[in-house]
């Protein structure tokens, strides 16, 4: 994103309330991933994303019940929240690819361990809860 607002000679914007969306946005993206991780500490269960195979035990309460994947909804936010700071619209793509880059090379694979590890219950959880948000 950095490298992008500053090689791309056009594509820059400003608008009122910029800097409070910035704000918001990590504030949210802050307090997302830190109740996510709290909720997997206190269910003792691994939040290594490169080994989904390790997670004991199965999350869906507090913002789990909102969103399957939060922590990576956090680190979307924070991109919004970067990419609203360097002020070029173009970042915005580039947070889209990370959603579409997450779904397919992490998240999905992701989905496949834990629907082998537990079953019909994560099954239902997919069901009722949506990926993102």
């Amino acid at each position: 994103m950095y490298g992008l607002d500053r090689f791309l000679p056009f594509g820059e914007f400003d608008f009122y309330g910029r800097k409070m969306l910035i704000r918001i946005l990590a504030w949210v993206g802050m307090l997302t991933a830190v109740w996510a991780m709290i909720l997997f500490f206190r269910k003792k269960t691994s939040i290594d994303p490169r080994a989904p195979e390790k997670a004991s035990s199965l999350v869906t309460s507090g913002v789990y019940k909102f969103s399957r994947n939060p922590m990576y909804l956090a680190l979307l936010l924070f991109l919004l929240a970067w990419g609203l700071f360097l002020g070029n619209a173009f970042n915005t793509l580039l947070a889209a690819g990370f959603v579409s880059y997450m779904n397919t090379f992490q998240i999905k694979p992701e989905e496949e361990a834990l629907l082998s590890s537990f079953g019909e219950p994560y099954a239902r959880y997919c069901k009722e809860v949506r990926r993102w948000f």
